[in-house]
């Protein structure tokens, strides 16, 4: 599987707000932190690309059934004259 982001990127540090108690749980489950967190950013980043193309694609194809209907039937607004 293609590694959707550069691994060979510079690490830099952030800050980030979280739960104390849930951090303590979790250094007490790993030695690395950082890497379970990076991990689970690129997971999520994943996900909502995946989100954003599967939405995308639903936008074309409504758009190319609308569009396939109003070329075989014409609009709805035909049968009404605003006159």
């Amino acid at each position: 599987m293609k590694v959707p982001y550069n691994r060979e990127a510079r690490k830099r540090p952030v800050n980030l707000t979280l739960n104390e108690d849930l951090v303590v749980q979790a250094r007490g489950l790993t030695d690395n932190l950082s890497g379970v967190v990076e991990s689970l950013l690129a997971d999520y980043v994943e996900h909502e690309r995946q989100q954003r193309i599967a939405k995308a694609k639903t936008i074309e194809a409504t758009i190319a059934t609308w569009n396939d209907f109003n070329a075989k039937r014409g609009t709805f607004a035909d049968e009404y004259s605003p006159l």
